[in-house]
């Protein structure tokens, strides 16, 4: 069984490294999807400030995955948010035909997503 202080856990760490790299390896992030640097840079620096922040309630689970506003924090930032980017960089791909490399973030949410709500599902409030 999936704990959902694990999903919090691995959560955490995958938004807030996305968000460093998007605050502080943008050019290297750029090189490796092979697409231009974002034009105006803030874009990229407020997606980065989203992630940080995103990985920082993540703490909130984490901390005490048997609260309400825990469990409330993995629906909403897991399936809700990591589902719906998913299907967001799917629909990219097919209809503004976005990098392939794009893809990889549609494979990370949409597992993250999956994982959470197999979480939320199977563990109660007692065994978060």
């Amino acid at each position: 069984m999936i704990r959902c202080r694990t999903i919090a856990a691995v959560s955490l760490v995958y938004d807030g490294t996305v968000g460093v790299v998007m605050l502080a390896g943008r050019p290297l992030l750029a090189q490796l999807f092979a697409v231009p640097l974002p034009t105006p840079p803030i874009h990229a620096d407020l997606n980065g400030i989203f992630l940080l922040s995103i990985a920082a309630g993540y703490l909130i689970p984490y901390r005490d995955p048997q609260s309400s506003g825990g469990r409330a924090y993995l629906w909403i930032m897991g399936p809700l948010l990591k589902g719906a980017g998913a299907a967001a960089f799917v629909i990219d791909y097919l209809v503004r035909h976005s990098p392939p490399s794009f893809l990889l973030f549609a494979v990370s949410d949409g597992a993250l997503a999956l994982l959470t709500l197999a979480a939320l599902l199977t563990s109660s409030r007692a065994d978060a």
